[in-house]
């Protein structure tokens, strides 16, 4: 009995993530969990016994999304200019936040000391060497952190996506906030 009931958790763990892939896709980090209880032909206490925190739902759905991030950062280390390679890859997760709706709000951080943001950790793990690279190359303030960095990007993405092209207006504010003021175009 409880095989089989193993069994169906990790079926239900599955449905659940699949459909709400497609609702977060859809509506974004405020997708409905009782919408994807109803979909996953669940109830709301099974989504809530796998996804205990909206959070914890968001870090799922967008956990390839960031494994991806982590590869990106990998590659740019390669480039060989600091600078280019940390914007190279500031871009793509500028650009990942923006086509993957609910991702920014993954990556947000607060204060809870009860659950560690896994995808904010992941990611600034797969930056840090970028960002130590940059500012050894001068190129970045020393007392930037890529806490600072993925905060900027999600405060950028959120503030623009109901922008009639969110990726054009988060592009342009993230470029504002990298050359300053004057340079922008």
């Amino acid at each position: 009995m409880a095989e089989r009931q193993r069994a169906d958790a990790r079926r239900n763990y599955a449905r659940i993530l699949a459909v709400a892939e497609e609702e977060v896709a859809a509506h974004g980090a405020a997708a409905s969990l009782e919408q994807i209880a109803r979909t996953a032909g669940v109830g709301s206490a099974t989504v809530r016994r796998h996804f205990p925190t909206r959070r914890a739902l968001l870090e799922a759905v967008s956990h390839n999304r960031i494994e991806a991030l982590c590869v990106r950062a990998q590659e740019a280390l390669g480039k060989s200019d600091g600078r280019s390679a940390l914007l190279e890859w500031l871009d793509d997760v500028v650009a990942y936040c923006v086509d993957a709706r609910g991702l920014a709000a993954a990556l947000l951080y607060d204060d809870d000391p009860l659950h560690e943001n896994s995808c904010a950790a992941m990611i600034e793990e797969a930056g840090e060497p970028l960002l130590r690279r940059a500012v050894r190359d001068g190129a970045v303030a020393a007392d930037v952190t890529v806490a600072d960095l993925i905060r900027l990007i999600v405060g950028i993405v959120l503030a623009t996506e109901r922008h009639p092209d969110p990726g054009a207006a988060a592009d342009r504010l993230f470029r504002l906030a990298v050359m300053g003021l004057g340079q922008v175009r």
